[in-house]
């Protein structure tokens, strides 16, 4: 337990610099407790009215919120109080609101905390209980501001190394068209592709989705790329990274992986799938192909055996290999964009060179669903010139 002395050289020390917003109606008790938190180090600002709250946030950042509950439209029942913190709550998830009120009771102060207040205190309030609650909410304002430091740079270097792994620049195949992107729903996804020339005639291509994002997502993806680097048959690349991810994907993790090996001479493609997506072979203006060789998704069965087929392409043929976020897509009526709007809007617009292709289907997924796609989105084109 500190003495008098001790409390206050360690509050006076820790609430430096410390921003608090006081809302009251009542301007003696603003004054009261401007004078009690500015000779404890203390940066106040003071509002009297719950429309002035909502301005001094817009315009300036508070380590804490020290919140009347009553005002002059409801002096007892603390209803503009108790909207005024759902609504700082759910502009600001993180920021600690102390509420305060002279007509306390158990179930005005449990509202208040269910509604996202973070500490609880009755007027008239004892000085040095106030100061220790209030210390206590920097100190947790603080350490999540830490956290979330913390977590963006995470995220960035989560970022970097997705940036990283995915190809910077395509190959040039012999009378193909390839062309490939991704869209992150949230800044950072799970999905992966790649298209590397292995030699004069054969390249593979894959489309991956990491199930989970972030930085443990970005690792399994490190292991697809690294596998890529000898050339396998599709269903012996599948049984190993298989095999691998089985030993290191956390519980409830997996990955769907297409795998395919173009040879361009003699225009045949070898595939084989793990759970993902049947790419479509887009032939004629009412033929699409699926390329099933359906097989378990990697990092969950480690003694799959994984099937391998195999589809000349023609003159024409358009490949569309994609991730699920773009087919499960949706628009305010909760409807999928779907494989039937991936093909035809594939067939409509078959003439066009495969960038263009890829940015118009992207376009379209993008435009059913008003812009806001629910998961990570990839796109990749193959198309036989």
């Amino acid at each position: 337990m500190r003495d008098q002395a001790t409390f206050d050289c360690y509050s006076a020390t820790n609430a430096a610099m410390a921003r608090v917003l006081i809302a009251d109606d009542q301007a003696h008790v603003r004054d009261a407790l401007g004078l009690l938190l500015k000779s404890y180090g203390y940066r106040t600002k003071a509002v009297s009215d719950p429309s002035h709250v909502v301005e001094a946030l817009d315009s300036e950042q508070f380590d804490v919120v020290l919140l009347d509950m009553n005002y002059e439209r409801d002096t007892t029942a603390g209803g503009e109080g108790l909207e005024l913190v759902s609504q700082i709550r759910k502009r600001d998830k993180n920021l600690p609101m102390i509420v305060m009120t002279a007509w306390g009771s158990v179930e005005l102060a449990v509202e208040a905390m269910q509604r996202g207040a973070s500490e609880f205190v009755q007027k008239p309030w004892d000085n040095q209980q106030l100061l220790g609650k209030l210390q206590a909410q920097v100190d947790r304002a603080r350490a999540l501001r830490v956290a979330e430091r913390c977590r963006e740079e995470e995220l960035r270097e989560a970022q970097e190394v997705q940036h990283r792994l995915l190809p910077k620049e395509l190959p040039k195949v012999v009378d193909y068209e390839i062309a490939a992107m991704t869209r992150p729903a949230h800044g950072l996804g799970g999905d992966y592709y790649d298209v590397v020339r292995v030699n004069e005639r054969e390249t593979v291509i894959v489309i991956a989705d990491v199930a989970g994002k972030g930085l443990p997502a970005a690792l399994l993806m490190s292991n697809l790329q690294a596998a890529l680097k000898s050339l396998l048959a599709p269903r012996e690349l599948c049984r190993r990274l298989n095999r691998t991810l089985c030993d290191i994907t956390p519980l409830g993790k997996f990955v769907s992986f297409f795998c395919g090996v173009l040879d361009s001479q003699d225009n045949r493609l070898v595939y084989s799938n793990a759970g993902h997506n049947p790419p479509i072979v887009v032939r004629g203006p009412n033929e699409a192909i699926e390329l099933n060789a359906a097989g378990a998704v990697l990092g969950q069965f480690p003694d799959w055996v994984y099937e391998q087929s195999e589809i000349r392409l023609q003159s024409g043929d358009v490949l569309l290999l994609f991730t699920d976020g773009l087919i499960d897509a949706w628009n305010e009526q909760e409807e999928s964009f779907g494989e039937w709007n991936v093909v035809q809007t594939a067939q409509d617009r078959k003439g066009m060179p495969a960038v263009q292709l890829m940015e118009s289907l992207l376009a379209a997924a993008s435009k059913h669903c008003g812009g806001h796609f629910q998961d990570d989105a990839s796109v990749v084109i193959v198309k036989a010139i």
